[in-house]
């Protein structure tokens, strides 16, 4: 995959569109944890729902550059 994509005439980082999709679906997973009462077993949620947006963000990059 490039590093950077055309969009509109102006690069964009594949990394940043990786982040995006990362946001969709910690958000999406973030609703189902929700609904399945997974944030009262946590410690700080607020930290777990970062921490999941940095690895699905990580394992999406890994899964792109490899």
């Amino acid at each position: 995959m490039p590093r950077e994509i055309s969009f509109f005439d102006a690069y964009i980082p594949t990394v940043l569109l990786l982040a995006v999709l990362a946001a969709v679906l910690a958000m999406a997973a973030d609703r189902v944890l929700v609904r399945l009462g997974f944030y009262e077993l946590t410690w700080h949620p607020a930290l777990f729902r970062v921490s999941l947006f940095v690895c699905l963000a990580a394992l999406l990059g890994l899964f792109v550059y490899r």
